[in-house]
């Protein structure tokens, strides 16, 4: 009986260490792809943007729509997602996606 139950705690620390690394891994990843998907802006384009109080506002709620894959939508978020389509021509192709994960990157 007592082999039995340290069997089945091992196999929950290595459930719960595997799931970590995989929680891990996926937030490297969207870390990673937010900063190579930044919609291709300049560094003068990117200084402006880091100088856009909204934008910068709007960051949790750039990090919520990110993490829900689009659910989770703010004002503050929308607003940016405004503000940044009307000042750079590149912005207004870009995705909501994209253009989360590029504040999300400053």
């Amino acid at each position: 009986m007592f082999k039995k139950l340290n069997a089945v705690t091992l196999a929950l620390a290595l459930l719960a260490s595997t799931a970590q690394a995989q929680t891990l891994v996926a937030t490297s990843n969207i870390v990673i792809n937010a900063v190579d998907r930044s919609v291709n802006f300049t560094s003068d384009v990117t200084s402006r943007i880091s100088g856009m109080k909204l934008v910068l506002d709007a960051r949790d709620e750039a990090a919520s729509f990110v993490a829900s894959a689009g659910e989770i939508r703010g004002a503050r978020l929308e607003a940016a997602f405004d503000s940044l389509r009307s000042e750079f021509a590149e912005a207004r192709q870009a995705s909501d996606q994209s253009l989360a994960e590029t504040i999300l990157a400053l």
